[in-house]
């Protein structure tokens, strides 16, 4: 068991998404985790009620902060952009990178991660099911580039607006030190062909076959 325990930042960017703030919000905002840990959001200039429902959060939850992306540009990859400024707003060394639609399910959640979080790994992918989390470490941010850059979930449109074209894995979460964070938004950037990805998914069914135990987390009921 880790005895050492630190406070997290959870970062994550959200677009025109006022109704899973609203649903889903509060299960990040009310976990019971002693060594504290604060919730940054940050706003892809969404045009529906979003800015709303966080200025209503913030009023009840003196831990989640906002910022929000300036207004549409050329810029290509606003995920990375996006999750770039949450970072840098980021007042802790332990960043949790997830999304809006994959809330905890029960309020000893960062606890349970932090008891069993190997701090010799630069980032750990996070699974979430029915009944437990299962977490994935990586040595180094080069050894977990497969897997942060598969295709199989893609980034949906949000009301017939593109929320970036980075590509979420199948992971629900990255758990990484905030030195570590450049390497992992440069991965935000790159573009993969076909063939690539076929590469890339060789090479992580033999990883999987040869890589050291995944952790396994149980949910208090």
């Amino acid at each position: 068991m880790n005895t050492t325990q630190h406070p997290f930042s959870v970062v994550m960017a959200v677009c025109d998404q006022a109704h899973d703030l609203e649903q889903n919000l509060p299960a990040f905002l009310t976990q019971e985790y002693e060594p504290g840990y604060e919730v940054i959001v940050v706003d892809e200039t969404s045009t529906d009620d979003t800015p709303n429902v966080l200025k209503l959060l913030k009023n009840e939850y003196e831990h989640l902060y906002t910022t929000f992306l300036p207004k549409p540009s050329a810029q290509l990859f606003r995920q990375k952009l996006a999750f770039n400024i949450g970072i840098k707003a980021s007042h802790n060394d332990y960043i949790i990178m997830t999304k809006i639609n994959f809330p905890p399910r029960d309020t000893d959640v960062f606890k349970a991660i932090s008891e069993v979080l190997d701090q010799k790994a630069d980032l750990t992918l996070g699974y979430l099911t029915k009944k437990r989390i299962r977490l994935q470490p990586f040595d180094t941010v080069a050894e977990a580039e497969g897997h942060i850059r598969r295709l199989e979930r893609r980034i949906s449109k949000v009301r017939e607006r593109k929320s970036g074209n980075y590509v979420w894995g199948r992971y629900n979460f990255i758990i990484l030190r905030k030195d570590c964070a450049i390497d992992i938004l440069k991965l935000f950037e790159q573009n993969i062909s076909a063939s690539e990805l076929f590469g890339i998914r060789l090479g992580i069914l033999w990883k999987n076959f040869i890589r050291r135990s995944s952790t396994t987390l149980l949910y208090t009921e």
